[in-house]
């Protein structure tokens, strides 16, 4: 079974709960190809950090679920 990713390499995102964030941009973007493996995108924001977030819509902990919005 192949995991529903959200987001991919390019996209911009803000997270909604997080402002003081800044806008991201997705910079990489990895999968697993075993089944039940992560998959996970780094997304660098405008304060200069960057952070990694799960990418897959059928894992409860998905950035989607957590806030994270394509702009």
């Amino acid at each position: 079974m192949k995991p529903r990713l959200y987001l991919k390499t390019g996209d911009k995102v803000a997270h909604i709960r997080f402002s003081a964030w800044g806008n991201g941009k997705v910079v990489e973007e990895k999968h697993s190809s075993l089944a039940g493996g992560f998959c996970m995108v780094r997304i660098l924001f405008d304060d200069g950090v960057m952070r990694s977030f799960i990418n897959d819509l059928d894992n409860e902990c998905c950035c989607y679920y957590a806030g994270m919005r394509i702009t």
